[in-house]
């Protein structure tokens, strides 16, 4: 059981070419995304025409922590850290995954969800094709495989174009680094500059832990190929309207990140504002719930005259993806991630601040412990709309029968809570953060809020995902792998 009630990206990717210490960045790059996913992490590199890769289970510090990075020699990688949404948490589903094909050695690292992977699947096994992992991730590969074209660039081409869903793709081949995002930009991708090598990332925030420079984003569809004639872009063959992610800037990245143009904390620190204006409340301090929502909360109490305390502590020795091992502990767990400070929240009146609420177990026990603190009253404040669907692009979030805004209004939610007030943004009111007035159209995807897709998706396809990622997790153990 998770111990967060959050919805929880699926992992994040990186990767570069024409550095000679290529594995050692990617290590360190990967550390800056680790908050993307806790549950297995791996990297693969090449060198003179041979693979090598290590994967395993955990963060990325235990999977390599008895591997040295030596051991991935050459001058290109790529990396990953996930979060299993689709195909429980083994060690076959860890990425990057490496095959060998007729044509050479291939590795792929996966951010997202294909919403018609489960169709394409069978399809597959219908025609022969054996599959060794449950992730949706290895259906890319065996589609490059069955392409039959000329180049790899063109298999890649014919295998996305029967592809649906949000993903940004790295692949290493024997000598080249092709990344991919996927048409309507569901899934971040960015491109940067290390002194002679080019670099890409689920986020910008990897590129400075490495002291690399922010190129650009990938634009929605395009594809980028790095080889040792240098850096290419192939254009998308048709393009679609752009519906990038929202609850990246809400929660996903980290606030030093710059994502399709907008910078994490300064939208943040914006819906907080708007917050403060559009839904006020009487408090004596605001609060912000560590560690996503602390720029929201600095906007509203910026626009509200309200002092900003820190009233919530968050303990950062608790993985996210924690097991309780009992009931009790379950219901109280958020005591063992957060601590109220007493001398801080007695006897006041308590603005509290979050980025979202999902099921509503966690803010209900946050209410709770600010209360038992000696806070006189709290009112809640959300720095998006209602959570009321599941998202099927590559964030896990719990089924929409557990999405408490998919059947309580606001005011049965505010009780649930036990708070003095509650109040969401509208999605209008999210959108005008980014500079959009009401009503126009939105370069977004804000299916989580309005359960309007941008894509067809695929219920039946949702359901089986969530079935195969609760089902029983392998034994935790690391494996190396060398092809070539």
């Amino acid at each position: 059981m998770i111990l967060w009630d959050k919805p929880r990206e699926e992992c994040g990717v990186f990767g570069v070419f024409g550095h000679p210490a290529a594995a050692e960045v990617t290590y360190y790059a990967l550390i800056a995304l680790q908050h993307r996913g806790q549950e297995a992490a791996g990297i693969a590199s090449t060198a003179d025409g041979r693979m090598y890769s290590h994967r395993g289970l955990g963060l990325l510090t235990d999977v390599f922590a008895d591997v040295p990075l030596q051991r991935l020699p050459g001058r290109a990688a790529i990396g990953h850290v996930r979060y299993s949404t689709a195909g429980s948490n083994t060690v076959q589903n860890a990425q990057p995954i490496v095959v060998g094909t007729h044509q050479g050695n291939l590795a792929l690292a996966h951010n997202g969800n294909l919403v018609n992977a489960r169709q394409l699947r069978i399809e597959l096994e219908k025609q022969g094709s054996l599959f060794q992992s449950t992730s949706d991730t290895e259906v890319v590969l065996h589609l490059i495989a069955r392409a039959g074209r000329g180049s790899l660039v063109e298999n890649i081409q014919a295998a996305l174009r029967q592809v649906v869903g949000g993903y940004a793709l790295v692949f290493l081949s024997d000598d080249a680094l092709i990344a991919v995002r996927d048409p309507h930009g569901l899934r971040p991708l960015a491109l940067g500059r290390l002194g002679d090598a080019w670099a890409v990332a689920s986020e910008s925030c990897a590129f400075e832990t490495i002291g690399a420079t922010f190129v650009r984003d990938v634009e929605p569809g395009e594809m980028i190929l790095v080889d040792e004639r240098g850096l290419r872009t192939i254009p998308p063959a048709a393009r679609v309207p752009k519906r990038l992610c929202t609850f990246e800037h809400i929660y996903f990245a980290r606030p030093d990140s710059d994502i399709d143009g907008w910078n994490v904390h300064a939208i943040r620190k914006q819906l907080g504002r708007i917050l403060a204006r559009k839904h006020p409340a009487q408090g004596d301090i605001v609060i912000g719930v560590p560690d996503s929502s602390i720029s929201a909360a600095a906007g509203f109490a910026e626009a509200s005259g309200i002092p900003l305390e820190m009233g919530l502590v968050k303990n950062r020795y608790i993985a996210r993806t924690f097991i309780q091992p009992s009931q009790e502990l379950r219901d109280a767990g958020v005591r063992l991630k957060l601590n109220a400070v007493r001398s801080v929240v007695d006897g006041r009146r308590v603005v509290l601040i979050d980025d979202s609420i999902v099921r509503g177990t966690t803010s209900r026990r946050i209410v709770q412990l600010l209360r038992e603190a000696g806070a006189t009253e709290v009112h809640v404040r959300i720095a998006s709309p209602p959570y009321k669907s599941t998202c099927h692009y590559g964030i896990d979030t719990s089924s929409k029968g557990q999405l408490v805004a998919a059947s309580h209004t606001v005011e049965e939610i505010r009780e649930l809570i036990g708070a003095d007030s509650l109040a969401f943004l509208t999605v209008d009111e999210l959108m005008s953060a980014f500079g959009f007035a009401p009503g126009s159209a939105y370069p977004f995807c804000n299916a989580c809020f309005t359960g309007a897709y941008p894509t067809p998706v695929h219920d039946m396809e949702k359901l089986a995902n969530e079935t195969r990622a609760s089902a029983a997790v392998a034994p935790r153990r690391a494996t190396t792998g060398v092809s070539g």
